[in-house]
């Protein structure tokens, strides 16, 4: 496709990749992941509305790959002195594949440092029109039992597992693996354990913990939606310290890296 769908452009972001980066969302997510922080970029990849302080506002604008290009250039000097760059998010970036493997390359062919986030929750071949434009994954891993997963997320650990792989055996590319810590999903024992035996079998030896909040609630009134999440308290600092020393035991250096 010669235009993506942005709902929104987010600059001078510190925590998703290296440097002082551009980060841009990208609409449409297969998943529903019950504390998810961006509803409003869920399901299809189509503008929809939502009603804040009274007012109906349409999200998601569709651009080009050249007006994109215009935008993030604006930000280029701290791409050049920080080690930055530009950072796709979503949504899940994968539902554009067309879209994000063009205005990778248009970034890749600039100099500018590129990075994805996604949950590789579509068959390989998405990722691999991708790969060649990528710097940097930000792979994030949720729950890892199979039934659950599918249940409660709608996602096939299967497939996850088949994107991770594909991405470790492309060596110019730096995969890191983040971990949503969600109070009653993510953090039992079962999925910690499962979690670092994933790791540990493919001689991972660093991963990103981004602890729950309560960021997001207030888009989920816009909507009109219920908030399963809404009584679910963040976690405290020392339950959080001790998921990471679980990961350290196990030889993986497990830094604490923003927000979910």
């Amino acid at each position: 496709m010669d235009r993506g769908l942005v709902f929104n452009i987010q600059r001078y972001s510190v925590h998703d990749g290296g440097g002082i980066r551009t980060l841009i969302f990208l609409k449409g997510c297969p998943l529903r992941c019950p504390w998810c922080s961006n509803p409003e970029s869920r399901k299809k990849v189509e503008p929809t509305t939502w009603k804040k302080n009274g007012k109906t506002e349409q999200i998601g604008e569709w651009c080009s790959s050249n007006e994109l290009l215009d935008e993030v250039l604006k930000d280029e000097i701290f791409y050049r002195t920080s080690g930055g760059g530009v950072t796709l998010s979503g949504g899940e970036v994968l539902m554009q594949t067309e879209f994000a493997s063009e205005f990778l390359k248009e970034l890749k062919g600039l100099g500018i440092p590129t990075a994805i986030e996604t949950t590789g929750c579509f068959p390989v071949e998405r990722i691999e029109k991708l790969a060649p434009y990528v710097d940097q994954v930000l792979f994030d891993l949720k729950i890892m039992g199979h039934s659950e997963a599918k249940r409660v997320i709608g996602v096939d650990p299967e497939m996850v597992t088949k994107n991770f792989d594909y991405l470790l055996t492309q060596k110019q590319i730096q995969v890191v693996p983040r971990i949503p810590l969600i109070p009653e999903y993510t953090t039992n024992e079962t999925n910690i354990q499962r979690l670092i035996h994933f790791l540990t079998v493919r001689r991972l030896e660093e991963v990103h913990l981004l602890p729950f909040h309560q960021y997001g609630s207030s888009k989920y009134d816009y909507l009109g939606w219920e908030y399963p999440m809404k009584k679910v308290q963040t976690l405290k600092q020392a339950e959080v310290d001790e998921i990471k020393e679980l990961f350290e035991r196990a030889g993986i250096l497990a830094n604490i890296d923003g927000l979910e």
